[in-house]
C-alpha cells in the first residue's frame, strides 16, 4: 500500500481554507484531520472557530476536542495522533484531509520532528550578544558560507534561526540544513500534496474584522464567562490565546467590550501578518478561496499518480 497519501489545505486565519476542505471532503468523500492547535481544547469553540455541529455530522472530523484546557499538547503529539487518524482513514478507503493554520504543526506532520541536533547554552549567548551589537548581517553572512541552502530560506532578521544555524555548525561541523533534510527523509510518513490559500492583505484583514464581529454576536463573551465560571485558570495556554486573554480582562472589568474587541481585531491582524511570513516560505500550490474546481482536480491528479 506504501504510505498514505494526503491533502494538505492551510494559510492564514479566515481565509476560508475550512470551506474549501470541506467542499473538497464532500466531493471526494474525505474526512478531515484538524491541524489547529486552539480547536483540539474541550470548551473552547466559537473563539477557535469549530466546525458546526451540522458540519461534524456531515463530514467527519478528527483531532477537535482531544485535549482538556488545563493540559499540554506538543507538536510531536500532534504529529503522533495525526499520523494514526490518517492511517485510519486511509485504510478505511477514505480520503485524509488535514486542514489548519498552526504552521509547525503542518511542518512537524509533513518533515518530521528534527532531533539530536546539539545545543550550547554558552555558545548561543556569545552569538546572540554579537547580534546584539550589532553584528546580524556579519553573523548571516556567516551562515550563507557554512549552510547556504538554510540561509536562503531564512530573512536575514530572523535572528532565532540564523544563531541555531551557526550554533550547529559550530559544534558539529555539519549544516544544520543537511541535518533537517537526513531527518526529514527518514521520517516521511506521508505523501502530501500542499494548497496553501492566498488572500490579499487588505481583504484578509477585512475578513478578519468581520468575523471577530461574528463570533462576538455567536456568544464568545458567554462561552469565556461559562469557562472561568467552570473553574478554568485565566493562566492556562488557551486562556491566554488571541480573543480570549482579551475577553477575560473584559470580563474582569479591566477594559469595556468595545476596547476588547478592537484588541482582539489587531492581534489576529498581526496574527496573521506572521503567518504569511510563515506560509510563504512553505512548498505548495498557492490558491485562492474561490478556486474549488482546480482543487478537486489537482487533487483527482495526485490521487490517481502512482
Amino acid at each position: 500500500m506504501g504510505i498514505p497519501k494526503v491533502v494538505v489545505v492551510t494559510g492564514p486565519t479566515a481565509s476560508g481554507k475550512s470551506a474549501l476542505a470541506m467542499d473538497l471532503a464532500r466531493r471526494l468523500g474525505g474526512e478531515l484531520v484538524s491541524a489547529d492547535s486552539m480547536q483540539l481544547y474541550r470548551g473552547f469553540d466559537i473563539g477557535t472557530a469549530k466546525p458546526s455541529t451540522k458540519e461534524l455530522a456531515e463530514v467527519p472530523h478528527h483531532l477537535i476536542d482531544v485535549a482538556d484546557p488545563g493540559s499540554t499538547y506538543s507538536a510531536g503529539a500532534f504529529r503522533r495522533d495525526a499520523l494514526l487518524a490518517i492511517s485510519d482513514i486511509s485504510k478505511r478507503g477514505r480520503l485524509p484531509i488535514v486542514v489548519g493554520g498552526t504552521g509547525l504543526y503542518i511542518k512537524v506532520l509533513l518533515e518530521g520532528l528534527v532531533e539530536g541536533a546539539p545545543k550550547d547554552v554558552a555558545l548561543r549567548k556569545l552569538l546572540s550578544e554579537r547580534w546584539d551589537k550589532g553584528e546580524a548581517a556579519c553573523l548571516y553572512g556567516e551562515l550563507e558560507r557554512v549552510d547556504p541552502l538554510l540561509a536562503a530560506k531564512l530573512h536575514v532578521n530572523d535572528k532565532k534561526r540564523v544563531l541555531r544555524g551557526l550554533e550547529v555548525w559550530q559544534l558539529t561541523g555539519v549544516p544544520l540544513s543537511k541535518v533537517q533534510a537526513e531527518h526529514a527523509f527518514a521520517e516521511r510518513e506521508v505523501d502530501a500534496k500542499v494548497f496553501i490559500m492566498e488572500v490579499e492583505r487588505g481583504s484578509l484583514y477585512m475578513r478578519i474584522n468581520r468575523r471577530v464581529e461574528e463570533m462576538i454576536s455567536a456568544g464568545w463573551v458567554t462561552e469565556v464567562k461559562k469557562l472561568l465560571a467552570a473553574g478554568v485558570p485565566r493562566d492556562i495556554e488557551p486562556m491566554r490565546a488571541i480573543g480570549y486573554k482579551e475577553l477575560v480582562s473584559h470580563l474582569a472589568g479591566e477594559v469595556s467590550l468595545d476596547d476588547a474587541i478592537a484588541a482582539i481585531k489587531q492581534s489576529t491582524r498581526r496574527f496573521a501578518k506572521r503567518q504569511l511570513t510563515w506560509f510563504r516560505r512553505m512548498e505548495g500550490t498557492r490558491i485562492t478561496p474561490g478556486e474549488v474546481e482546480r482543487v478537486v482536480a489537482e487533487t483527482i491528479n495526485f490521487l490517481q499518480n502512482k
